[in-house]
């Protein structure tokens, strides 16, 4: 997607700030969106990441990590019917006229336990393999300079740049908006070794070099 929501690489926005010591979470209702993102048994059309970028700029530029993670659930529950515009409007008018009334907290030690077993399992790739993969460790290929309407893990400011294959993961499901009518595709996954320079010209830092993780279809031969 061409828009303010794809910044990696972009100019302009000046050093990103490291706070020492930055805790999980800076506020109870962080770690509450986190919950809700992450457990809710209801998808969100089109994927968590392109409910955000279905944002107004502005909106997206002032919004903190977690308060767009917050617009991709809520918007997603919406589409999905789950409660209307006008609920979701009524309960935040009630949260602001009573701002010491607690929302509802249920206690499920055996759903927390899962919970948090979940944090730390590791994810096994997928088992349906299509195609052999194209590639291998050490070859040289190009990023695709692509446009997709949807969203997409291919980062712009590395698309028709020059990398070289640095390992070969296995097969994953791409996690792109699909066409209308389509599920995700099973591709290889590769880790990109990208050199500064390529990436950014004469103005990258000196000996610095940038990997990326990307799928088969993110890639082409280099000649």
């Amino acid at each position: 997607m061409n828009s303010i929501h794809d910044m990696g690489g972009m100019h302009g926005f000046g050093k990103i700030p490291y706070e020492e010591n930055e805790p999980v979470f800076h506020a109870a209702w962080e770690g509450r969106v986190y919950a809700m993102a992450m457990y809710t048994p209801v998808g969100v059309p089109g994927g968590f990441r392109y409910m955000i970028e279905k944002m107004d700029p502005a909106d997206y530029l002032s919004a903190s990590y977690y308060e767009k993670w917050m617009h991709a659930r809520t918007q997603g529950l919406l589409e999905k019917g789950i409660f209307t515009q006008q609920e979701l409007e009524a309960k935040i008018k009630y949260f602001a006229e009573h701002q010491d009334e607690q929302p509802p907290v249920v206690q499920d030690a055996e759903k927390l336990e899962r919970a948090l077993q979940s944090l730390v399992k590791q994810q096994p790739p997928d088992p349906a393999q299509p195609n052999p993969p194209k590639f291998k460790a050490g070859d040289m290929i190009r990023a695709k300079n692509m446009h997709p309407v949807g969203h997409t893990r291919l980062p712009r400011y590395c698309r028709g740049k020059l990398g070289v294959v640095d390992h070969y993961y296995d097969y994953w499901r791409v996690d792109d908006t699909p066409p209308a009518g389509e599920e995700h595709a099973i591709e290889p996954l590769y880790r990109i070794k990208f050199e500064a320079r390529e990436l950014w010209g004469d103005e990258a830092e000196p000996n610095q070099v940038l990997y990326i993780d990307m799928f088969e279809s993110y890639l082409e031969t280099s000649v």
